[in-house]
């Protein structure tokens, strides 16, 4: 029976009761939509795109001059990827500026890692500042490869490649045909959700193997919750080592493992005139990028030999523990 509209059955009185009905549903309507879009509107965001991928939902929004990728709609903060369209080379984001300090390390990489492609933002710069650089970015979801190269200027060449494979299994593969790699930057989780075999011991044990003796990675990480201390624990465990750089305004952290160059056996220890010498080497190349080499250099300085922050007693994640969404949520 219809809420709207009486049935042919009701007795006439009972008219009387269809037009309240009309209009305690015309206000529901109105407080739903009220409820739901004006949060889009208000921001001065337009939808340009949406899909529901095999692993995720897709939202392309534009909001003044920044066009972003969102992979959920679960927190307001949840942009995997944005691009200023009047700039684009511009970095946006703290994490992808912080990423591109591994280049202190490692300033002229030939070959390239990228774990996670977004939309994007590092393999196009790294493509325009290295186009000689053979850069491979993997990539699990076919969606998200076709809006990067739809909305976000990516575009596939000879020498910047995508592999739509599940980052595991590209490592194990990449192992086998003993490849390795000068810059690995392993950015595949947003705020929302993280591949939990991708932040294991043993996974990170295989991307160990991948590096060149001078390599360098890069992970995009987070720097609050009580996943922190297990990841950190984990990192401790594969590398020794490694570099905490958290940013100043954002709340992410990047992990910068220069190969062997922190340990008692390094080979090459990090020395702060030559990274000063460096950081200033880089600045003209990253300008264009909003990319602050120099504060960043002096900012991984302060944390050589910084003790530890995090619980060192936490277990480190492996393939057999890893709950790291649960982990990430408390």
């Amino acid at each position: 029976m219809s809420l709207l509209k009486p049935s042919s059955m009701h007795r006439p009185a009972d008219r009387r009761f269809a037009q309240p009905l009309k209009s305690f549903w015309a206000l529901l309507t109105a407080l739903l939509v009220t409820s739901v879009a004006p949060s889009v509107l208000a921001a001065g965001k337009t939808v340009i795109h949406e899909e529901r991928s095999l692993y995720t939902s897709i939202l392309v929004q534009q909001q003044r001059d920044l066009l972003c990728l969102n992979f959920t709609l679960k927190r307001a903060d949840s942009s995997q990827s944005c691009m200023d369209v009047k700039n684009p080379q511009r970095m946006v984001f703290a994490y992808t500026r912080m990423a591109m300090s591994g280049l202190l390390f490692n300033p002229n990489p030939k070959h390239i890692m990228i774990v996670g492609l977004g939309g994007g933002t590092l393999p196009v710069a790294l493509t325009e500042i290295f186009p000689e650089a053979k850069i491979q970015t993997v990539e699990i979801d076919p969606a998200v490869i076709g809006v990067a190269k739809r909305f976000f200027n990516f575009t596939e060449t000879a020498n910047n490649k995508i592999i739509q494979q599940d980052a595991r299994v590209f490592a194990k593969r990449a192992a086998l045909q003993k490849q390795q790699f000068d810059l690995i930057i392993l950015d595949a989780f947003n705020g929302d959700y993280i591949p939990e075999h991708l932040m294991t011991q043993e996974f990170l044990t295989e991307v160990q193997n991948l590096l060149t003796p001078d390599g360098v990675l890069v992970a995009n990480t987070f720097a609050s919750s009580d996943l922190y201390a297990h990841e950190s624990n984990t990192y401790k465990e594969v590398f020794g080592n490694f570099i905490n750089l958290k940013g100043r305004d954002s709340g992410n952290r990047v992990v910068i493992v220069p190969q062997g160059a922190l340990n008692p056996e390094q080979r090459t220890p990090i020395s702060k005139d030559l990274l000063l010498a460096q950081a200033g080497a880089l600045t003209p190349i990253l300008s264009p990028y909003a990319v602050p080499i120099k504060r960043l250099a002096k900012d991984i300085l302060k944390t050589i030999n910084a003790p530890a922050d995090w619980d060192e007693s936490k277990r480190p994640l492996t393939d057999q523990y890893s709950p790291a969404n649960l982990l990430r949520s408390q």
